[in-house]
């Protein structure tokens, strides 16, 4: 008479504890990826507040918004370069032009006078897009005016996921895209009037925002 062999397997209490296990690393991966995320968005708005603080700085100092002078920042300054030669309208660049669109000019210079002036962080030297500061989610900074229904002076960002645009509104704003002091789009700000009202779809790549100085 064959003996027979007891098959070794799990039982469903072992079982029933590995579930757990994997539930709670599973639960601790996503919670630890949107406090990275929190992060990241806070760290944003605090560099549009930082950027909009250093440019009140600047005129402070200057008495001139940042290459809206109409002289030579070499002759005024001595700095390395000229990044001034604007036309001292209290104004950033032309309105109602896409500042990412820009290479050249007061939307541009602008972050190079800053950094001459060592308001903000990065080789002053740096020209055209390369000019214009990263931010956290990957996308750049850029300085422009009268865009979206936003009068004056206002600070953009591009690369933005509807996630991240969303939660940078409802932060900072009113959560509404097209409402307030922040404005945002997929379309690239280079307009006076207000983008199109719409929801803030998360898993879509490619807004802008806009914030008021």
């Amino acid at each position: 008479m064959k003996t027979l062999k007891k098959q070794g397997g799990f039982t469903l209490v072992e079982i029933a504890i590995v579930l757990v296990i994997v539930g709670l690393l599973l639960a601790g991966v996503l919670k630890g990826q949107e406090l990275i995320e929190n992060s990241k968005i806070k760290n944003i708005a605090k560099d549009m507040d930082a950027v909009s603080a250093s440019i009140l700085s600047y005129r402070d100092r200057y008495r001139s918004l940042p290459a809206d002078e109409t002289g030579s920042t070499i002759a005024l300054y001595g700095w390395a370069a000229n990044v001034g030669a604007g036309n001292n309208n209290g104004l950033i660049g032309a309105a109602s032009v896409d500042p990412f669109g820009v290479a050249a000019g007061e939307n541009v210079n602008a972050f190079r006078a800053l950094r001459y002036a060592g308001f903000i962080g990065g080789n002053p030297a740096d020209a055209g897009a390369a000019a214009r500061p990263a931010h956290a989610a990957g996308g750049n900074m850029a300085l422009g005016n009268t865009l979206w229904g936003l009068s004056g002076n206002v600070v953009c960002l591009n690369n933005l996921t509807g996630k991240f645009a969303g939660a940078l509104d409802r932060l900072i704003d009113d959560g509404v895209n097209n409402t307030g002091i922040v404005r945002s789009s997929t379309v690239a700000p280079a307009a006076a009037v207000a983008p199109a009202a719409g929801a803030y779809l998360e898993a879509t790549t490619g807004y802008f925002l806009c914030k008021q100085l």
